[in-house]
């Protein structure tokens, strides 16, 4: 089941072709993207997912989004809905055609179902290797030009690191920085919990802000924990009482291997953590 909603307001076959082969986001990878979980109708951080791919135009000096027009082809696209409960819908916004700028950007809401395997690593966790990123944590306000903390869609970096975790035996990664502090995942947030303490890193070392991570802190502060944005380095993830991989589709998903050593079990704090975040919602 897919759905497919240009910002014009029209519908699409998802089937057919639309994008032209000179498109900026097909030849470079030259435009923006957001991934929204929805649940019953209902998209979850709609508005956080939009102030971020703002934020993501901005840095790479593409037209502030016409929010307005997001919105409605975002509803066109849950309104023709008629799969399952939970739909995985892409916001796509390029750069638009090579050597026409009259033309303006390519935008477009799809939505999709949620794959199989994301459904099991919610439940059963994942195992994860950690991977040098080669950036330093203030390489981000010193080269403001490498967007790093924007959503691109230029991901054959983050792509290429999920294949070596599978050659490894792993199925995703934790990107360090050169001076061994934790950055992120491929395409999720680190959460540590330690002590019902709940860390992650802190955006201007060059990652993503978190909307699911975002999410999780405020029903985990109602819940009784307490939350902190500060640096982590790998001996806090072997030491913590849990590792987590927040991302909208995946939720919250539980680490249960880094780099080949077991850790210690952590299915009593997800699901805490896993209810903490759903509460948030209901």
């Amino acid at each position: 089941m897919r759905v497919l909603a240009f910002l014009d307001g029209t519908l699409a076959d998802p089937d057919a072709a639309h994008i032209r082969v000179d498109d900026l986001g097909l030849l470079r990878g030259d435009g923006i993207f957001e991934t929204i979980l929805v649940v019953g109708g209902k998209p979850r951080e709609f508005g956080p997912h939009l102030d971020r791919l703002a934020r993501s135009a901005a840095k790479m000096d593409l037209p502030e989004p016409d929010r307005a027009a997001w919105e409605r082809a975002a509803g066109l696209v849950l309104e023709n809905w008629d799969g399952g409960d939970e739909i995985a819908l892409k916001l796509v916004c390029t750069r638009g055609v090579e050597g026409d700028p009259e033309a303006g950007p390519t935008g477009f809401a799809l939505g999709l179902e949620i794959d199989q395997k994301v459904i099991k690593a919610r439940a059963e966790g994942v195992a994860a290797i950690t991977l040098d990123r080669g950036i330093d944590p203030a390489l981000a306000e010193r080269a403001p030009w490498l967007l790093l903390g924007a959503k691109s869609l230029s991901y054959g970096i983050n792509m290429a690191a999920i294949r070596e975790a599978g050659r490894r035996g792993a199925s995703d990664v934790v990107f360090t920085a050169s001076d061994g502090s934790v950055l992120e995942g491929p395409t999720s947030t680190v959460v540590v919990a330690k002590d019902r303490t709940l860390y992650t890193p802190p955006a201007n070392i060059g990652i993503l802000p978190g909307t699911t991570q975002a999410g999780l802190f405020r029903g985990a502060e109602k819940a009784g924990w307490s939350v902190k944005v500060e640096s982590l380095r790998v001996p806090d993830l072997l030491d913590a009482d849990g590792v987590f991989l927040a991302s909208s589709v995946r939720k919250v998903t539980r680490v249960h291997t880094l780099d080949g050593t077991a850790l210690p079990d952590s299915s009593k704090v997800h699901a805490e953590l896993a209810a903490a975040y759903e509460a948030e919602y209901a």
